[in-house]
């Protein structure tokens, strides 16, 4: 494993950052016409088949699953793909904006935690302060200098379980990454997780076919640059950088998604700006060995 991240894996975990930040927006105009549950749930009923068809295309053989894998496939699919979104989409619903933000950055410091406890990664004092600072950064960018609070305590939860559920899929993915690659990984794991959706949307399954152009190309958004490429992205990196080293990079979904909103009129703060120091610096102490 390498001791610092090269070039090259920080300017994929920015690229991610990024397309993850557009989620946001687009989730958002979605959501004017789709249910939450229902994008997350079509999102990966789309990939998924992307996923196998890009398997196809590839030279090298795709692994099979190995029944004695399946129960970590099960809780990979369950918090990557099910849970995940549906914790998520659902804790905004009963939520603040802003308290969500904060909350799902938490993933950074489960992961950090996890890999110090599972993977046995290095957690010196100097990489918990580039995390911390790093969390004090996306603190200050959502909350525009202060922390909204008014959210119910139901809405909280999910989005806290939301935010642990991806540091568990990042942890056991990385575990499962030294039998399978990336691409297996994920395809896997994006079949089970669509299946486990079906009790969740079932009841509604027929909203589906008002939906408009413009919510199609929303989910093809998602499913193309989110799911298929993110996803593959996230686990080819952490195939060779520590897990809790690439978490700090997810402060930056906050950060790209504040910017993104300038497209719509928003004005650059003092917030931003400190918040964005914040992040900077932490992901330096962090790389630092």
């Amino acid at each position: 494993m390498q001791s610092k991240t090269s070039l090259r894996y920080v300017l994929i975990l920015v690229l991610v950052s990024l397309v993850w930040a557009g989620s946001f927006v687009v989730v958002k105009i979605g959501t004017r016409n789709i249910s939450p549950i229902h994008i997350g749930f079509l999102r990966f009923l789309v990939a998924t088949p992307l996923m196998f068809l890009v398997v196809l295309l590839k030279k090298e053989k795709p692994r099979r699953l190995n029944y004695k894998d399946l129960p970590a496939f099960v809780i990979l699919a369950l918090t990557g793909v099910t849970l995940l979104y549906v914790f998520q989409f659902t804790g905004i619903k009963y939520t603040t904006a802003s308290t969500s933000a904060v909350l799902i950055n938490t993933n950074v410091m489960f992961i950090a935690i996890l890999s110090f406890l599972v993977l046995r990664e290095s957690f010196t004092l100097k990489k918990a302060a580039g995390i911390i600072l790093g969390f004090l950064g996306a603190t200050i960018i959502v909350t525009n200098g202060y922390l909204d609070i008014e959210g119910s305590f139901i809405g909280d939860v999910l989005i806290l379980l939301s935010a642990f559920c991806w540091a568990v899929y990042s942890i056991i993915g990385k575990i499962l990454l030294k039998r399978y690659n990336p691409l297996t990984l994920n395809t896997y794991a994006f079949a089970l997780g669509t299946i486990f959706y079906i009790p969740f949307v079932i009841n509604d399954f027929g909203s589906i076919f008002f939906i408009t152009l413009e919510g199609w190309l929303i989910i093809l958004y998602l499913a193309l640059f989110c799911s298929v490429f993110g996803y593959v992205a996230w686990y080819f990196v952490l195939s060779h950088v520590d897990a809790s080293k690439a978490a700090i990079f997810l402060n930056l979904i906050p950060l790209f998604t504040i910017l993104l909103s300038l497209l719509i009129g928003e004005i650059v703060t003092i917030s931003l700006i400190a918040g964005a120091a914040c992040i900077i610096y932490g992901i330096y102490l962090t790389q630092k060995e």
